[in-house]
């Protein structure tokens, strides 16, 4: 009960004050999925991107951390090949050795994959988004990226928050 109840807060809070750059709602009828999206930060090699995470809280929710992982292909050394948040800097596999030793090819290979993976047309930008999209840098969308496209399922759930 807890678990709904924290759920149910913490949507309300996004959806009336979400951060810059973050989307997040419920996956149609899932109590414990919930989907979101990231911008891209200005000045990084992810800028202009657009990133879908995947989150699925655990029944002990809020005493056991969500499982957050990224749909959207990423180049970065703490998210592995299948998206899952990991702490790679510590074994050093080739992003993260990449990343410690040669930070340029590291910039360089994070940029590509943004741009080959994470940007889109800005006809394609969803009503709901456009106001959280705005948040991040009020200026013209034209060269901006837009997030996927969503279920409509997805965009009822947004509008309710159904817990």
């Amino acid at each position: 009960m807890q678990r709904i109840s924290r759920l149910k807060k913490e949507l309300q809070l996004l959806a009336n004050q979400p951060p810059p750059g973050i989307s997040c709602w419920q996956n149609c009828d899932q109590k414990g999925e919930l989907r979101a999206q990231i911008l891209g930060i200005a000045n990084s090699p992810y800028e202009g991107g657009i990133f879908d995470l995947d989150i699925i809280l655990p029944e002990r929710y809020p005493f056991e951390p969500p499982k957050i992982r990224f749909l959207t292909p990423i180049y970065h050394p703490n998210i592995d090949t299948a998206g899952r948040i990991c702490l790679d800097i510590l074994k050093l596999p080739p992003k993260s050795s990449e990343f410690k030793y040669n930070r340029q090819t590291f910039l360089e290979n994070a940029k590509r994959w943004t741009l080959k993976h994470a940007t889109q047309r800005k006809e394609e930008v969803p009503e709901i988004l456009k106001e959280n999209l705005n948040q991040v840098e009020p200026v013209a969308m034209m060269d901006r990226p837009v997030p996927q496209k969503r279920s409509i399922c997805d965009y009822e759930n947004a509008k309710k928050l159904c817990v």
